[in-house]
């Protein structure tokens, strides 16, 4: 990593004085915008201005909203089109006068109006990351009350930045990572160097999303600060300083994540390990290369993992350890991991009366597929569903209580892998995250180093097998390892930057080198098949592990890839779980 140590302590200057929800921030002032580095297509003469318009506010009379849409948040924007962002702020926060044209408002801050338990000045800002697989959001371009009222009316403060994405890149634009990220970061330093003119406390900045979303939610609220954006954030023009030259930070008080696609960096080996064991059709089935190269990834996964040195609660040493049967389904983290199961379950079963009807995911969400309902009309009905293969779960009337025995019924009843080997880096760079870190105009690239070990560890068994292709050898990762990107970085760089336990876990030269979000709420469905139950269950751990004691989390039985809550609906328990967690 070519970062000195001058650049580390300049950057971590700027939150020098966070406690609780707070980071140090600067006023409005004149942005540092540098266009030296290549990546932008536009040039310094067409830079945009940071200044916020307080004159051209948008008002919702019936509503008592004051808004503003499209306003560009860098001033060297790559992509106009997707870096801009919406505001949106109760009536209560802004004292407004009419502007001749009829339609428009000049407003200043009112730090004294309040809307239920805020004010102008305490309103934490949410900000939604709704980037499905990592993809692109696009930007609001007309105004709609109804996708914002709820967090208005409870007194939030909602800012919608555009980002770029997977899917965004164009003939001359590769919006590949860590762009998505970046720009989220670019849009919090906008409100921070804006902060004199804008309501809303700057201090506590809440980021939540789901799926990719979460993911990128939680790389950005891990990584704050981190000198691995700075060239990043430089080449679209951030805003790095204020007007008396003291840095601006990107850290953010808060993230919701709903069953976060993260940790890539060993994705490949979790699901291996978690469910492609249990597994043997498809691409797992019995005389295929993929089968030995699922097992392989297995069989690396304790090894990654025991190194990590995670902790549970009690400050025991969790590690797996060989098993007579299966890999390595034994030791403190195997026991951890059944723990996690057995709770989820046992809170289904306090959350929930019987008769139940359960409802299967039919797609990913917004897929309009629909699934299927059962309804069970006894607890026992329903551990009996439960046991049909085989018995690994047992019940206890008396306590309404149940005990999950073992990994491989688990997974086996509910939670079937949905993904092929190589889940996540594809052996064919065929999978979406492979897009997630294209190296160039949209071309899918290898990104997971553990995964190119498996690979190089055993290509020369793999290739006595009759699908074995060349084309999946290790050159193919060493290629694209080597590449650069528009900014000078490589693989390894990016992958760091979008990997939440390199900045977490003291098994990375990224340990406590960013400032970590001082408030988590994760949930996830534990049945989904789109990732490992490590994912979550890791990050919950190393967030611990690193001091962050506000970490809310919950596994939620019976439930896939949603946004899984045990009860009440995501968006009134996230807007509660903010304000149970901010400063007043």
């Amino acid at each position: 990593m070519d970062v000195n140590r001058r650049t580390v302590i300049r950057s971590a200057t700027g939150v020098a004085a966070m406690a609780a929800f707070g980071v140090a921030e600067g006023t409005a002032g004149t942005a540092f915008a540098d266009t030296s580095s290549s990546g932008s297509s536009l040039s310094t003469s067409s830079a945009y201005s940071l200044e916020f318009d307080s004159t051209a506010w948008s008002y919702d009379a019936t509503n008592d909203v004051y808004y503003q849409i499209g306003k560009v948040y860098v001033a060297n924007p790559a992509s106009t089109d997707y870096e801009n962002l919406s505001i949106y702020v109760p009536g209560a926060y802004l004292t407004a006068t009419a502007n001749s044209d009829g339609t428009t408002y000049t407003a200043t801050a009112n730090p004294k109006g309040t809307v239920g338990t805020y004010s102008g000045r305490t309103a934490p800002i949410v900000i939604p990351v709704n980037t499905p697989g990592y993809a692109q959001q696009a930007p609001a371009t007309s105004y709609s009350y109804t996708s914002v009222s709820e967090y208005l009316e409870a007194g939030l403060v909602y800012v919608w930045p555009g980002l770029r994405g997977r899917d965004s890149s164009t003939s001359t634009r590769s919006d590949a990572a860590p762009w998505g990220v970046t720009d989220l970061k670019a849009a919090v330093r906008f409100l921070r160097y804006n902060r004199s003119v804008l309501p809303g406390s700057t201090d506590d900045i809440v980021l939540f999303g789901m799926s990719g979303g979460g993911a990128q939610d939680t790389v950005a609220g891990t990584s704050g600060d981190s000198p691995l954006y700075e060239p990043y954030l430089r080449t679209i023009g951030a805003a790095m300083e204020d007007a008396k030259g003291r840095p601006l930070s990107d850290a953010v008080a808060g993230v919701m994540a709903w069953c976060p696609i993260t940790n890539l960096a060993e994705a490949n080996l979790s699901y291996e390990w978690n469910m492609g064991q249990f597994a043997s059709t498809g691409t797992r089935a019995s005389g295929t290369w993929s089968s030995a190269y699922s097992a392989d990834l297995a069989k690396a996964w304790p090894k990654y993992l025991n190194r990590l040195g995670l902790r549970d609660e009690h400050g025991r040493r969790l590690e797996l350890t060989e098993s007579s049967s299966g890999t390595y389904l034994a030791g403190s983290y195997y026991d951890h991991l059944i723990e996690v199961i057995t709770t989820s379950l046992n809170h289904f079963l306090s959350d929930n009366t019987f008769p139940y009807t359960i409802t299967t995911q039919g797609g990913p969400p917004g897929s309009g597929q629909t699934g299927t309902s059962t309804t069970y009309e006894t607890v026992a009905d329903y551990i009996a569903y439960l046991n049909t293969s085989s018995t690994w779960v047992t019940y206890d009337a008396t306590t309404n209580t149940a005990t999950v025995s073992g990994l491989e019924g688990f997974v086996n009843s509910q939670k079937t892998g949905n993904k092929p080997v190589g889940a996540f880096d594809g052996y064919s760079r065929g999978q979406g995250e492979n897009s997630v870190f294209a190296m160039g105009l949209g071309v899918p690239s290898h990104f997971a180093p553990l995964t190119r070990d498996v690979i190089k560890a055993n290509e020369t068994t793999y290739a006595t097998y009759s699908d074995w292709n060349t084309d999946y050898g290790v050159s193919a990762y060493d290629s694209d390892f080597a590449k650069k990107d528009s900014v000078g970085k490589d693989m390894a760089w990016r992958g760091d930057a979008y990997n939440p336990l390199y900045f977490l876990s003291p098994a990375f030269a990224g340990y406590r080198q960013s400032q970590v979000a001082r408030h988590w709420r994760i949930r996830t469905g534990i049945m989904q098949g789109d990732t490992a139950n490590s994912t979550e269950i890791n990050l919950q751990l190393a967030l611990r592990n690193y001091g962050i004691r506000d970490v809310d989390f919950a596994t939620v039985w019976a439930l896939g890839h949603t946004m899984a809550e045990r009860t009440g609906g995501a968006t009134a328990n996230f807007i509660s779980w903010v304000e149970s967690v901010v400063k007043k």
